[in-house]
C-alpha cells in the first residue's frame, strides 16, 4: 500500500532531509518567485514585531499560501506543511544574510553570545491549521575576525538564519545548546511528528 504524502511548502534541503529521516513522503510545492516574491508569503518585518509573533506569523503564512496554490493548480489535496525559523539575539531578529558582509556583521554579532532559535511549524489542510514553535538556545564561541571571514567563504552561511548551519561547519563553533537540534537546523521533529499525527499521518 503507498504511504500517503504530503506537501512541504519549503524549498530547503535541510528541511527535505529532515522528513526523510523520519519516514514522511512528501513532494515540494514550488512557489514560483520563490517565497520572498510571492505577496500573500511575504517576511518582511511588521513594525514592532517580535521574534516569536514574526515566526509564527510567517509559518502560517506559507501554510496559507500552499493550500492556496494546491486549490489553484487543482492538486490532489493533501496536508500541507510549511515552517519558518530565525533566529533572535536579545530581541532582534536575525534572518538569512544579503551578502556576504552582512554575514560577516551577524557573525560578529553571535559570537559569544547566547541566542535563540525559534522554529514555527504550521500544518494545513483545506481551512484548518495547526501551529508549533520550538524554541532553543545556542552559545557561540568567541572567534576571531579571520575565522569568522574563513567560515563566510566557505559559502555556508550566506542561505542560513543567522548565518550559520550547525549541522554543517558551524558546529565546531557552538558551545552549548538547549533546546532541539532539528529545530534548530530548520525543522522540529517531535513538534512535526505531533502535528502530522494530530492530522491523521501515519507514523
Amino acid at each position: 500500500m503507498a504511504r500517503p504524502f504530503i506537501y512541504l511548502a519549503s524549498r530547503s534541503p535541510r528541511r527535505r532531509e529532515l522528513l526523510h529521516q523520519i519516514h514522511v513522503a512528501f513532494d515540494v510545492l514550488p512557489f514560483r518567485g520563490g517565497l520572498r516574491a510571492e505577496d500573500d508569503v511575504s517576511e518582511d518585518k511588521l513594525a514592532g514585531e517580535d521574534p516569536d509573533h514574526y515566526v509564527e506569523r510567517v509559518a502560517r503564512a506559507k501554510a496559507r499560501g500552499g493550500v492556496a496554490r494546491v486549490r489553484w493548480r487543482k492538486l490532489q489535496p493533501q496536508l500541507v506543511l510549511a515552517a519558518d525559523t530565525v533566529v533572535d539575539l536579545d530581541g532582534e531578529i536575525l534572518g538569512k544574510p544579503e551578502n556576504p558582509e552582512h554575514a560577516l556583521e551577524m557573525l560578529r554579532q553571535l559570537c559569544g553570545h547566547t541566542h535563540r532559535v525559534l522554529t514555527a511549524v504550521a500544518v494545513a489542510q483545506d481551512d484548518e491549521m495547526d501551529v508549533a514553535v520550538s524554541v532553543s538556545e545556542v552559545r557561540m564561541a568567541r572567534l576571531d575576525d579571520e575565522g569568522i571571514r574563513r567560515y563566510v567563504a566557505s559559502g555556508e552561511p550566506l542561505d542560513k538564519a543567522g548565518a550559520y548551519a550547525i549541522q554543517g561547519r558551524a558546529a565546531m563553533f557552538v558551545e552549548e545548546i538547549r533546546g532541539s537540534h532539528s529545530g534548530i537546523m530548520g525543522l522540529p521533529l517531535f513538534e512535526t511528528a505531533r502535528l502530522l499525527r494530530r492530522f491523521g499521518y501515519p507514523l
